[in-house]
């Protein structure tokens, strides 16, 4: 993939010239339309070899482009707080909001390739990674971000010769290291590995962009030309970016579902409560106190009916615990800033750290349930969210974290009785609106819409667990069990088989 990137392409400075002024005013056009637009978010990874230009062209596009509505972000060894969180976690973070442009110097490409030249990464991991990265790129493209991603290639005489002139000038001195001159040394190893990754994610929705390092000007140009072809295709393209990546759902031919199967009656008395409350609580304490559990994290999901019990479930769950330990997340609507990003950044940021736990009291599972239902996004969006929540919660399991995911099921009647009583109760008024009401009204939607959540997002390493919860004591009893079984099953494999790293 580096053939073109070694023909010596060099720009005259009387063209360079001539060809600036214009690309800088056309591209500050170009920005200020994206910031108008507000619906487009721009990501441009910039990668390569050392000298190849790489900070310099980052500094051009700085000088030539609006620097306010600019943001760098540079990555290097991850922080205690980043290694404690999977992977991809610092990167999310770091994403730029719809009508915005963010640079990545160094991105997700940068530990894999470096893992896998100090081969510390097979090729079979390296792949695996590969696929996650393609994944997770071909989300930010369905969400309308523009994906731009270049590779800064010199030859190998190339690169020596750059290091030679960038330590001989006093001014760029300080940018050669031994680090540099020990890098050339696995020059042949970076090209492997670089030629590689490059070819397995070189897509249609996200192609790399290989521009050959030597020349300063013809460096700037080309990036420059490319950055403002790119914005001002897709500020004209009104066509609808995303597409459904999920099969159509399947006709439903019988009354039986997972829901329906589910046996309403079962009840638990007050003093077999308060004995299993004792019990399960006592045990989910030492569990999150088990020296193992400082090496994990667990994220527990509750979704259900409106007026299932959530709240009080959650309640008896934290009244086990220290609260220093874990973060209550109640999910709503997105506010505007969740709204300039992709959807699932808003519950990335929630992620705990290892030895912690984060409850949410409703999840992403709202894409493929109140959104679907209540036509908040597009069939697209919804029918392609199960395959980047079945992707997140992967991803969250492999890197340690337990994910323990509850729908609560009440009746109909069950529901009506409930909503009743809060309209009575002074202080619990708050907890019914009319949109409660309202939803009642959708039942069929969303029972249909529960249904095809649990079939599509049920996995192995992330499964539901359907809590019937018409009586509140047996519901209550049955999630506190069910942490402590997945949580005892996760620390006992941990004693079986380290974590792989």
């Amino acid at each position: 993939m580096f053939e073109s990137a070694e023909l010596g392409h060099k720009i005259a400075k009387e063209t360079f010239r001539v060809e600036e002024p214009k690309l800088r005013a056309a591209l500050l056009d170009a920005q200020f339309d994206l910031r108008e637009n507000g619906k487009i978010p721009v990501v441009i990874l910039v990668s390569g070899c050392d000298g190849s230009g790489k900070g310099e062209t980052i500094n051009v596009l700085y000088e030539w482009m609006d620097p306010r509505f600019l943001s760098t972000l540079a990555f290097s060894a991850p922080s205690d707080e980043e290694r404690e969180r999977p992977y991809m976690w610092r990167y999310w973070r770091a994403l730029p909001p719809k009508g915005r442009i963010g640079i990545f110097a160094g991105s997700w490409y940068s530990d894999p390739i470096r893992d896998r030249i100090l081969g510390d990464l097979d090729k079979g991991d390296l792949d695996q990674r590969m696929d996650q990265i393609n994944r997770f790129e071909a989300m930010l493209v369905n969400e309308g971000a523009l994906v731009l991603k270049f590779w800064f290639h010199l030859s190998k005489d190339g690169q020596r010769q750059r290091l030679k002139a960038l330590e001989k000038n006093p001014r760029t001195a300080w940018r050669v290291t031994k680090e540099s001159w020990a890098r050339l040394k696995t020059y042949d190893k970076l090209q492997e590995a670089a030629g590689h990754v490059l070819r397995m994610t070189n897509t249609p929705w996200a192609p790399w962009i290989v521009v050959e390092g030597t020349d300063d000007r013809y460096r700037s140009l080309t990036v420059g030309k490319i950055v403002l072809d790119a914005l001002q295709k897709r500020l004209a393209d009104t066509r609808d970016q995303n597409f459904p990546v999920a099969p159509p759902l399947a006709p439903k031919i019988d009354s039986l579902d997972v829901l329906t199967a589910l046996d309403l009656t079962q009840s638990l008395d007050k003093k077999a409560y308060e004995s299993q409350l004792a019990k399960y609580q006592g045990r989910l304490s030492e569990l999150v106190r088990h020296p193992e559990f400082a090496k994990r994290s667990l994220i527990l999901a509750f979704e259900g009916s409106d007026a299932a019990g959530k709240g009080g479930s959650i309640r008896r769950v934290t009244a086990a615990m220290d609260a220093r330990q874990y973060q209550i997340v109640p999910v709503a609507a997105p506010t505007e800033e969740e709204r300039a990003q992709p959807y699932m950044w808003r519950f990335w940021r929630h992620i705990p750290r290892v030895g912690r736990v984060s409850i949410f009291d409703r999840t992403w599972y709202g894409r493929v349930l109140v959104e679907r239902v209540e036509g908040f996004c597009s069939e697209a969006d919804w029918l392609r969210a199960y395959t980047e929540i079945n992707d997140f919660e992967h991803e969250l399991h492999k890197d340690g974290a337990i994910v323990v995911k509850f729908w609560l099921q009440i009746s109909d009647k069950e529901q009506l009785k409930r909503f009743k009583e809060r309209e009575k109760i002074a202080f619990k008024r708050f907890k019914i609106t009319d949109e409660d009401w309202r939803n009642r009204d959708k039942g069929d939607a969303y029972h249909a819409a529960v249904c095809d959540m649990v079939d599509r997002t049920s996995t192995s390493t992330a499964p539901w667990t359907l809590v019937e919860a018409n009586d509140k004591n047996f519901a209550r009893i049955k999630i506190l069990r069910t942490i402590c079984e997945r949580l005892e099953g996760a620390l006992n494999a941990v004693k079986l088989k380290p974590k792989d790293k």
